[in-house]
């Protein structure tokens, strides 16, 4: 059974929204959930084997969420989808996510990385799931047969949830930075001790700029700016796209609204005299109710006058035919 195309939509969707909160708190994810009523996902199955193939499938796309090359916001928010996912399931025993063994060191790694930071709702809620033994832990991320297909297809990245492939950052990061600081300090320290003048470093033994770590540190982070500064354009243009599309599509529901109208009311005009079938058309036209009203208003019609007064004449005819008397037959001999 495949991935259902809506279930990955509505996966991005929201992880989408939960990114756009610029937060990895807990209850901003909640508040998403509850807003769009993600709990009824698993609504509309009655057997037990569709049942848990479905949540199979869907603990198995959440945790590709959960795994680099994600940012740090997108993994956060799939590991709260995952808790949600797990707990409102409606197997019974309880369908665990599938984790590969090669992907667990990432996972403590994450750990970690999540307590360091302080986010402890996002460390206790991966602890609980822990806990709770929701994890199922395998060999392979997806189960082997034999006669299988060699090539597995790749599951496409989503380009938007993916971290900024940047050079920069990679070359210089954080922990390097503070290195590079202690290395100066040690080196300014150092010049002191050897120089005459205690209080003042020699001259002659200043290689580089006083300023160098400070330039250093300004341009990584107006680099790192720069790179916010370009995600948030992106996202916004492709905001407006999206508007401009859905203005497009209800002016277009509104024309197709008013030409039902039109059509509707031209029906009911030239509905108001029904058609004769073929063998009745030298019958007069049977008239809708509110004509056979207003002819009962009005009386007889000009036709029916002019039945009677033909009527009328044939009457005076044969009654002046009668006067005459008729002619005898003559006898033959």
């Amino acid at each position: 059974m495949g991935t259902p195309g809506g279930l990955h939509s509505d996966f991005e969707t929201l992880l989408t929204r939960f990114q756009e909160t610029d937060s990895v708190r807990f209850e901003d994810f909640t508040a998403l959930w509850r807003d769009m009523k993600f709990h009824t996902i698993f609504y509309g199955r009655t057997r037990h084997m569709e049942k848990n193939k479905f949540t199979k499938e869907a603990l198995s796309l959440a945790w590709k969420y959960f795994l680099p090359p994600y940012t740090f916001q997108i993994r956060v928010g799939a590991l709260y989808l995952m808790y949600g996912l797990y707990n409102t399931q409606l197997c019974q025993p309880k369908q665990k996510i599938r984790a590969c063994l090669k992907d667990w060191d990432e996972v403590m790694k994450f750990q970690q990385d999540l307590t360091n930071a302080q986010h402890y709702d996002a460390s206790y809620i991966l602890r609980k799931l822990r806990l709770d033994k929701a994890f199922h832990f395998t060999a392979m991320p997806k189960p082997l047969s034999y006669r299988m297909k060699k090539n597995i297809p790749r599951t496409e990245v989503t380009e938007e949830f993916k971290e900024p492939n940047d050079r920069v950052m990679k070359l210089i990061t954080a922990d390097t930075l503070e290195e590079i600081m202690n290395i100066h300090e040690h080196y300014q320290e150092m010049k002191q001790i050897i120089s005459a003048d205690k209080s003042q470093p020699d001259k002659a033994l200043s290689l580089i700029k006083d300023e160098f770590l400070v330039n250093i540190k300004n341009l990584v982070l107006e680099h790192k700016q720069w790179h916010e500064d370009k995600k948030k354009l992106f996202t916004k243009v492709k905001n407006e796209d999206d508007q401009k599309e859905k203005e497009g599509s209800s002016q277009e529901l509104e024309g197709s609204e008013r030409a039902g109208a039109l059509a509707k009311i031209k029906s009911k005009a030239y509905s108001i005299v029904t058609q004769a079938s073929k063998s009745r058309r030298h019958r007069q036209v049977k008239l809708e109710p509110l004509e056979s009203e207003l002819v009962k208003k009005l009386g007889k019609t000009p036709c029916s006058k002019r039945n009677k007064e033909k009527l009328e004449s044939e009457e005076e005819t044969s009654s002046q035919i009668k006067d005459f008397p008729a002619p005898k037959r003559k006898r033959r001999c």
